[in-house]
């Protein structure tokens, strides 16, 4: 080991004398990558831009990597794209909140079971003078008033969506289903009063703001955002906002090549009692509230199953590598 290490030593030397700074900077990128292939496992993860963007997803890596001696390599684009790197078997792990397409998922073969780790809600938030009058209704409620002062005056009541086939995107879809109206003629380049951002959550809002727009956000990333923002939330909670994150081994037999051993060793820490705790609490210091509500205890006021929000909860690290999907 000393011998490779003199050897690593000496090649940086003449890589400073011949190209720089620069090159030496990509070539320890390099030596990092190889000793984390050599000394530790790597999961691939595909995510949502709400577990990315408050940095939860920072926490429980670094976390699950000092415990269990395993990296995280995440992508993080909202469900539509994690879908698309599990069904190509790109990942051995999608992170997502879109039931319909999670059983889609599972039911095509992509996946193995879900396993629900943390809820939230969604809001729907807005300029403080609410130019559209939405407060006190309901969602669905509010989306048919925000269509009918949209369209009504275009240039003081806006929506931007943000159009990027996220689990966000497609709840915003349902709303304006229950409102009554078919998407299509929503997103249409007729009506001025609606935005599409095409973007991540995060990204979205600030759109909105800089509009004086109102949108639908999860809760977590609007109060990651809120310190630079104008916008308010008026309407939240309830059923029909409810925000719930699942995580799903990709499936080897149809995938050979992902690792469903460290999918599965990833899920037990998040459904276990210290990562249960840790999402309960992150955030709280911060913001005075947490960002996301443990599914532990609340499977059935979100949807869940008991089997959905545990697997080998109280296992090991070195337990969990024989797990299989239940």
């Amino acid at each position: 080991m000393f011998s490779v290490c003199v050897n690593i030593r000496n090649a940086m030397e003449k890589i400073i004398s011949m190209k720089g700074a620069l090159i030496l900077l990509l070539a320890l990128i390099a030596v990092s990558s190889a000793s984390w292939a050599e000394d530790g496992s790597r999961l691939k993860l595909a995510t949502t831009t709400s577990l990315y963007d408050t940095k939860l997803l920072d926490t429980m890596d670094q976390k699950f990597r000092d415990e269990c001696g395993v990296r995280v390599d995440s992508v993080s684009g909202g469900t539509g794209i994690a879908i698309q790197y599990g069904e190509r078997g790109d990942v051995d792990l999608i992170i997502i909140h879109d039931k319909a397409r999670e059983l889609k998922f599972i039911n095509d073969g992509q996946g193995l079971q879900r396993r629900c780790f943390a809820y939230n809600y969604f809001y729907i938030v807005s300029p403080k003078d609410d130019p559209a009058g939405v407060v006190g209704l309901n969602a669905t409620q509010a989306f048919a008033k925000i269509r009918e002062e949209g369209l009504k005056n275009p240039d003081k009541v806006k929506f931007v969506s943000r159009g990027d086939k996220s689990g966000t995107h497609t709840k915003e879809q349902s709303l304006w289903k229950g409102a009554g109206f078919n998407y299509s003629s929503i997103n249409n380049s007729a009506n001025r009063w609606y935005l599409e951002a095409g973007t991540g959550m995060g990204a979205t809002l600030v759109m909105a703001n800089e509009k004086s727009a109102y949108t639908l956000t999860d809760m977590s990333t609007f109060m990651a955002y809120k310190g630079n923002l104008s916008l308010v939330p008026l309407i939240q909670g309830g059923n029909d906002l409810l925000n719930v994150y699942v995580a799903i081994a990709v499936n080897p037999d149809k995938h050979p090549g992902v690792s469903y051993t460290l999918a599965n060793k990833f899920i037990n820490f998040l459904v276990s009692d210290e990562g249960q705790a840790l999402i309960a609490n992150f955030g709280r210091e911060k913001y005075g509230q947490p960002l996301f509500f443990a599914a532990r205890g609340n499977c059935t006021k979100i949807g869940c199953s008991e089997g959905e929000c545990t697997l080998l909860t109280n296992v090991s690290c070195s337990d969990a590598n024989s797990a299989t999907a239940a």
